[in-house]
């Protein structure tokens, strides 16, 4: 669906948008935001954050123990490039380290348990910011702290119910983008009664520790709970279905209601505490917002909104917060582009009208507007997936998705944005890259394969790509003996045509024609796409003798924009008969038993296993959901204000769609459920309640069926802590070895 550059200003203003009062990017004046001007449009800012000091992380520790298997991700160098942060779980949580490009005396920077999400070094080199999950949970904080581990403390997020994200920093490193979602309204599962549960049981009442638990590590494994004629597991009312596209205005946005969404304010901070917080936007029942990119002279900002699938980068002048561009952008990776060194030139990582990103660049007159559009860079049938630009404009690294492999490419570029000769090819020792990042002259690459877990290699200008010393190893991976399984890609066509690709793992010690039983594995999004990653899960899988076929059905990304939203509204059928198909296959065109198979998948996965065992009850044995949704109208009064709004366009606007989110929702046909089911939860998620799990477990038991819930305490949508996530492993998997082969 290839566009000319015309095509890009259609969804731009009308009318220039005013914002909130001057910003600038140096060091203001020590004195409150000014108070937006007469006349402004947009959501009040929220409060600013206050920097709140912590504990010193520096001085001589005992070295953590060393886990067997760990890796390292998300780097960030200093700007001479021989420093480098990084994330590294070694020590059992995902974790703040230190070290040098090409030695291995790393050191620790954070020692709180608390999960550690993005890493960011200043450009001055005085400051390391990075962001945590409290407790594990979906609402982050934004920390700064010196490279020697000193002067630890809060930027943003501390305020309870708030969440703060990262954004870029200023180009002289003296302040910090940061924006802070703080909610408009309780979502009304939180202004319910708020009377404890059991003691110790960590789940309000109402919820399923009614029932029999006990302690097993750091989880609570529930049974059967008595019968409940409360709310919960109930269908919601019929309404007549909304013929638009789920969540669709006139505009393409979720249109809000009341207690349906977000506040959020990007703010530029000081992270030395000197001058007072500067106010760069604000919008009212936002999906997403974040500051992507700073002109060197601050007078423009690069900022990127929307709900998922219908991402937008949006320009603005500091000074007045005029919008001067919107263009649409593709999901993913979160840093979609930025300027060139004198703001003449803007670059995006974007799917405007088209199948699949490209490279755009446009250039900008001296008020930030585009001149024109052009197509910097673009591959038939593949996604640009990261975009990396030189400090100094001179290159532009890309990263293509090919089928679920990474490709990468070094672009070089002048000033203003014109290619200069062919794009140069990276050889990569492995399958997929996370993560690009420069290092002085160099690069950083953060790359991750089906034999090894995440690692971070060094690409010094002019060499090779070599591996750093302090990252995961190969012997790191897994534990000697028995090396990871080398995914097959299989393609095969849905029942209406549309193609389907896959990843089929043989489980080791089967002979190629013999029957095994087989596990579906679902990712979550449904925007993911299943990569030829090292997946611990699966390998514990494999090692008891079950194969397993991860597919990517409709909804996945890496097959253009078409096949994201082939789910949508009423599609979403089509995508549960994805998952028979795709059974179908493994039995046919490979060795899976059809009289031993089980569904598993986490998150939007694990609402398609609820889904799958009730639309196809025949079909297989067993299921394992992981923190997935069993009813919409629940998830959408328990969610994430910021995670409804973009959900609404995903599946369905909560009230306007209400009846076809009721019949897509599991538990309007629990009444088919045949097969026992294993559901998951982290006990602080927030992003889809433990109370999706417990409700549809609960419906299993009162009909007589074996279910069963575990939930990881201090985990909240992901699993970070080494000891829950071998837990939540060792469990699955002796879940399906008893259902698939006793």
């Amino acid at each position: 669906m290839a566009a000319d550059a015309r095509n890009l200003t259609d969804r731009r203003p009308a009318e220039p948008t005013a914002g909130p009062g001057t910003a600038t990017v140096g060091r203001p004046a020590p004195e409150a935001s000014p108070a937006p001007p007469a006349g402004d449009r947009r959501a009040p800012a929220f409060a600013a954050p206050a920097r709140i000091p912590l504990p010193d992380a520096a001085g001589p520790r005992d070295a953590p123990t060393r886990l067997v298997a760990h890796g390292c991700w998300y780097p960030s160098a200093d700007p001479t490039g021989a420093q480098v942060a990084y994330i590294c779980d070694r020590a059992g949580v995902p974790q703040l380290w230190a070290g040098p490009v090409d030695g291995d005396e790393v050191r620790l920077l954070d020692t709180e348990p608390d999960p550690v999400q993005e890493v960011s070094w200043s450009p001055d080199g005085r400051w390391i910011a990075y962001t945590t999950a409290p407790g594990g949970g979906e609402h982050l904080r934004v920390l700064c702290v010196r490279p020697d581990g000193t002067d630890r403390h809060i930027l943003a997020g501390a305020e309870p119910g708030s969440s703060a994200h990262l954004g870029c920093w200023a180009h002289d490193g003296s302040a910090l983008a940061v924006t802070v979602a703080v909610p408009t309204a309780a979502p009304a599962s939180q202004t319910a009664a708020t009377e404890p549960g059991p003691a110790g049981s960590g789940l309000p009442a109402g919820r399923l520790a009614a029932g029999r638990q006990r302690r097993d590590g750091d989880a609570v494994l529930l049974g059967a709970p008595p019968h409940d004629e409360g709310r919960l597991g109930r269908p919601s009312p019929a309404a007549t279905a909304d013929t638009r596209a789920p969540g669709a205005t006139g505009d393409g946005h979720p249109a809000p209601t009341a207690a349906f969404g977000d506040g959020l304010s990007a703010y530029l901070i000081d992270p030395d505490g000197v001058s007072a917080p500067v106010l760069l936007a604000a919008e009212k029942d936002a999906a997403t917002l974040r500051v992507c990119d700073l002109s060197r002279d601050g007078a423009l900002a690069l900022l990127r909104r929307g709900p998922r699938g219908r991402r937008e980068a949006v320009v603005t002048r500091t000074a007045d917060g005029t919008t001067t561009c919107v263009v649409p952008v593709a999901d993913g990776d979160p840093w979609i582009g930025g300027f060139s060194p004198r703001a003449d030139t803007l670059w995006l990582r974007s799917d405007a009208y088209r199948e699949f990103a490209v490279l755009l660049a446009a250039g900008l007159d001296p008020d930030g507007r585009p001149r024109g559009w052009s197509v910097a860079a673009a591959r038939q049938d593949s996604d640009l997936e990261l975009l990396h630009r030189a400090h100094d404009g001179s290159t532009a690294v890309l990263a293509w998705n090919v089928r679920g492999v990474s490709e990468v490419e070094v672009l070089d570029t002048d000033p203003s944005g014109r290619t200069a000769g062919a794009p140069r090819p990276v050889p990569l020792p492995h399958e997929v890259a996370t993560r690009i990042a420069g290092a002085g002259p160099g690069l950083l690459l953060a790359l991750s394969g089906s034999q090894r877990r995440p690692g971070v290699w060094w690409l010094p200008a002019g060499a090779a790509v070599a591996r750093t010393p302090w990252s995961s190893r190969d012997e790191d991976a897994v534990p000697p003996g028995r090396p990871p399984v080398r995914p097959v890609q299989l393609s095969l066509s849905a029942r209406d045509g549309l193609p389907l690709n896959g990843w089929y793992y043989r489980a080791p010690g089967r002979g190629p024609g013999e029957p095994a039983p087989c596990v579906i594995h679902l990712h979550g999004g449904p925007e993911e796409q299943e990569r030829p990653v090292l997946n611990p899960l699966y390998h514990e899988i494999l090692g008891r003798g079950l194969d397993i076929f991860a597919p990517d059905v409709r909804g996945s990304s890496g097959y253009g924009r078409s096949f994201v939203d082939a789910d949508l509204a009423r599609g979403r059928f089509a995508a549960i008969d994805d998952v028979a198909d795709c059974v179908a296959h493994a039995v046919l065109a490979g060795p899976a038993d059809p009289s031993r198979l089980a569904v598993m998948g986490r998150s939007y996965g694990g609402y398609l296993t609820f889904a799958s065992l009730v639309w196809h009850p025949d079909l297989f044995r067993t299921g394992v959901a992981v923190c997935g949704m069993s009813d919409f109208a629940t998830f959408f009064e328990g969610t994430e204000p910021w995670i409804a709004q973009s959900a609404a366009h995903k599946y369905g606007h909560p009230e306007r769609d209400r009846e076809l989110l009721r019949t897509l929702s599991p538990m309007s046909r629990v009444d088919a459920l045949r097969a026992p089911v294993l559901a998951v939860h982290g006990e602080h998620d927030t992003n889809v309640p433990p109370g999706e799990s417990e409700q549809f477990v609960r419906a299993a038991r009162e009909r007589g069926l074996t279910a069963e819930l575990l939930t990881l305490r201090d985990e909240g949508h992901d699993f970070l802590r080494a000891d829950n996530r071998r837990l939540f492993r060792r469990a699955a998997a002796d879940w399906l070895q008893r259902h698939l082969t006793g």
